[in-house]
């Protein structure tokens, strides 16, 4: 081409340009395309001189609105001067100024001041339109540099120095913007203004800076290959053999990854100001607690190039499982090492790079299980479901589920390595647990507890079928701490271990809410389940015998031992902060109900309810309604027995020689004991002792309306003989007490009364209810006392 010029002698020619040729014309085929090269040099040149053009032309302009502003400014200053002068003009000395002038004068002081005031917003006003129009252009400018170097691929160590003077000025405006909204926030057009060109230049950057950043960890080989970590070999020698190539960088490199590092973290925490400014009085929380960039852009390539093996473990999730914690493992002392230093230097408050990598990984496979693993699973139920055989769907399920909590286990020892405390923190367990899945898709959460249920229930049939359960008692209380003989079957231990895998498995859900759900749904029908089959127990013995055979009624104590047993352990359990966090989640709940109140109602405390309460609460009513039925069923039996003893009124006129109990109240006494003695081996201690006592109470209430309100006259022998009648009777219950004849107060203190001297009784009849108490007799009304005094006769 004869346009073309020869070089001028290299003495003509700077190092730098001599140095620039040799490079780029070092083969004999980089010279035959020098034509093509030097077009696109010139294609350069005028590109530069266009940018070059349009840079005069926009500082011609800013100096142009400087000078407008300077001239509007001046002008107003000089009006401003001109009244000053004319104010003075008019100022005459306070001897010869009147009342009315000097109330003028004030009055335009005032104003004057106003007007200075006004003015000098303007002045603030226009110097910060400025300085914010200088700026926006400077952040315009450099993000046009960088677009126009990136689409000419030259080196990116220029555009890398304009990111940072981009971000820099961005700095910069973000503090001017954020201390107009505070001392102006009348300036909200001028602010809005300024943040819609920024927002523009930011919507160019951020991805721009993204982008180097990816190409800046290919050239440095991440991702590492994944061969080693999923070669069925690998063991703990091949896992510290891994190459990790952010700690095997070379200086210059590691210069330059920190430094476009801390560009993308000062870019996030620049926009993280700015969110924090343009939520102000907002819920500002969820917008601005944002994944750290840097941490996602190391994750991402691993997380792709793991789903290409992910595809091939559908059915084998546990491999799946392994390698991720595998990669999450062997890079996560680098976080600590080389990546927290630089966003502390990069001041991103709140940020842990261990804690970050970890929860990307784990988001990353939470992200292919929600999208791939549970829908195939899902797809499997469906199918099994048309056939009604769906064992082995379940299974995968339940095995599914195993693998998720066991990950999650070892998870959590990795952030613990931190310091960072997670019993009560719900925002970092959601973020680490791989069963945060749940919480997007809580349809699963009902699918997943529909499946523990009838997995639970499937395997306590034969339990609760075989009656070796039923009459084998527990050997030593291993499920509570309470140290009583609850005398309980096999099945309820059976039902509580079942029990206690539910609850150990909910434990592992990241929130309060779904662990109560998952209780709510899979826990409590199982204890309804246990409480249906001791009823059913119950009513079967109660059908058949009503309670008289003592078969019968130890079937029925052996479901109360179950029921009291059970009952035991959820209330201790209920003292565990693990439900008592459900109590206050449901509290949370109930809240806005409990203010909507207006009309000033005291409402029932449920801080102190837990998720088992009304279980609770029908067990404990279970309980008392079949020990009244037992003790009603004996107290029937010795009513039966002891009926002739309570009929025969004239027994009591004479004693009966050589016996010390009447021989009709034998038969009675008898009965009581053989059945008492059957209840107390086979219920357990605390709800014997309620038997006995309600025993006590009707065999109290018998006698006395039977035989001392009945108008039976009592002569001195037949006092005595009644005397030795309800003490052999008490003998009966002192085995189970101190003081027998406490729990027969009425027939106590009848006879009490009946033992008295004819002058003592004389005394009672006019002495009341007061005579009563003194002596000691506050268990019968004055005319129940009066009924027994009428009966009694007394003999020479």
């Amino acid at each position: 081409m004869e346009w073309l010029q020869t070089l001028p002698p290299s003495s003509h020619i700077s190092p730098s340009a001599l140095s620039f040729l040799d490079h780029r014309l070092h083969t004999q085929l980089a010279v035959a395309e020098a034509p093509t090269f030097a077009a696109e040099l010139q294609t350069q040149c005028s590109e530069l001189d266009r940018s070059l053009d349009e840079l005069t032309r926009r500082l011609g302009a800013g100096l142009s609105a400087y000078a407008s502003f300077s001239g509007e400014i001046h002008g107003l200053f000089g009006a401003v001067t001109d009244r000053l002068v004319a104010l003075s003009s008019t100022v005459v000395p306070d001897g010869g100024r009147g009342e009315g002038d000097g109330k003028g004068f004030r009055e335009e002081l005032a104003t004057l001041a106003k007007e200075v005031a006004r003015l000098e917003t303007v002045r603030v006003y226009a110097e910060k339109a400025l300085k914010l129009d200088t700026l926006v252009g400077d952040i315009e400018d450099a993000v046009s540099f960088t677009m126009s170097k990136n689409i000419r691929k030259h080196s990116s160590q220029n555009s890398q120095e304009m990111h940072m003077l981009a971000i820099k000025t961005l700095k910069t405006t973000e503090d001017i913007l954020t201390s107009i909204t505070k001392a102006h926030p009348q300036w909200k057009h001028l602010v809005s203004a300024v943040d819609h060109r920024v927002d523009r230049a930011l919507a160019i950057l951020r991805p721009q800076a993204i982008a180097e950043h990816r190409a800046l960890l290919t050239s440095l080989g991440w991702p590492p290959p994944l061969s080693a970590l999923t070669s069925s070999n690998s063991d703990a020698s091949t896992a510290n053999q891994v190459v990790n190539p952010l700690l095997s960088m070379h200086v210059d490199l590691k210069v330059q990854y920190s430094e476009n590092f801390l560009a993308l973290c000062n870019l996030q925490e620049l926009q993280r100001q700015r969110k924090a400014r343009q939520l102000e009085g907002h819920d500002r929380e969820v917008a601005l607690r944002q994944p750290l960039w840097v941490i996602e852009e190391l994750v991402n390539p691993l997380s792709l190039a793991s789903q290409r093996h992910f595809s091939k473990w559908v059915d084998k999730p546990e491999f799946i499982f392994t390698l991720v914690y595998k990669i999450t493992r062997d890079y996560v002392d680098s976080m600590d090492e080389l990546l927290q230093p630089l966003v502390d230097e990069a001041k991103l408050l709140g940020y842990s790079c261990r804690e970050e990598w970890i929860s990307a990984m784990v988001t990353s496979l939470t992200t292919y299980l929600a999208k791939e693993i549970f829908p195939s699973y899902i797809s499997q139920l469906d199918g099994e479901s048309v056939t009604g055989i769906q064992s082995s769907a379940r299974i995968s399920w339940l095995h599914l589920i195993d693998l998720m909590i066991a990950f999650d286990k070892r998870i959590k020892s990795l952030v613990e390595h931190s310091g960072i405390l997670l019993s009560f923190d719900d925002d970092i367990m959601q973020k680490i647990s791989s069963l945060s899945v749940f919480c997007d898709r809580p349809d699963w959460l009902d699918l997943w507890a529909e499946i523990e249920l009838g997995d639970v229930l499937d395997k306590l049939k034969p339990d609760i079928q075989d009656e070796n359960n039923w009459r084998k008692k527990v050997e030593g209380v291993v499920l509570s701490s309470y140290t009583d003989d609850h005398k309980s079957p096999l099945v309820s231990n059976a039902f509580l271990r079942h029990l206690a895998s539910v609850i150990d498995r909910c434990r592992s859900l990241p929130s309060v809410s779904l662990r109560s759900k998952f209780l709510r749904l899979a826990g409590i029908p199982i204890i309804r389940n246990f409480f249906d089959s001791i009823l059913i127990r119950c009513q079967e013995a109660e059908g058949l015998t009503a309670l008289t055979d003592d078969d019968a009624v130890i079937k029925v104590t052996i479901s109360v031992n179950a029921a009291h047993y059970f009952e035991s352990v959820l209330k201790e359990w209920s003292e565990d902060v693990f439900f008592l966090e459900m109590g206050m989640d449901e509290d949370d709940k109930t809240e806005l109900e409990s203010n909507s109140n207006s009309y000033g109602e005291v409402l029932p405390e449920s801080s102190r309810r837990v998720i088992f309460d009304d279980e609770i609460k029908k067990l404990e009513e279970f309980r008392t309604e079949w020990v009244e039925k037992i003790s009603l069923v004996i107290l029937r039996g010795f009513d039966s027995h002891s009926r002739d003893y309570v009929k025969n009124k004239r027994q009591w006129q004479k004693g009966e020689e050589g016996w010390a109990v009447s021989k009709t109240l034998i038969q009675a006494l008898d009965y009581l004991q053989s059945k008492m003695s059957v209840v107390e081996v086979s219920l357990n201690g605390r709800d014997f002792i309620g038997v006995w006592r309600s025993l006590a109470a009707g065999i109290d209430q018998l006698i006395f309306n039977g035989i001392l309100i009945s108008n039976v006259k009592f002569h001195n022998s037949g006092v005595e003989r009644f005397g030795s009648d309800l003490d052999v009777l008490f003998g009966v219950f002192g085995a189970w007490c101190l003081r027998p004849e406490g729990f027969f107060p009425k027939s106590n203190e009848g006879l009490k009364l009946l033992k008295m001297d004819e002058n003592r009784l004389q005394e009672c009849m006019g002495g009341g209810k007061r005579w009563l108490k003194e002596n000691g007799l506050r268990r019968l009304s004055v005319t129940e006392a009066e009924k027994i005094l009428k009966n009694r006769v007394f003999t020479s």
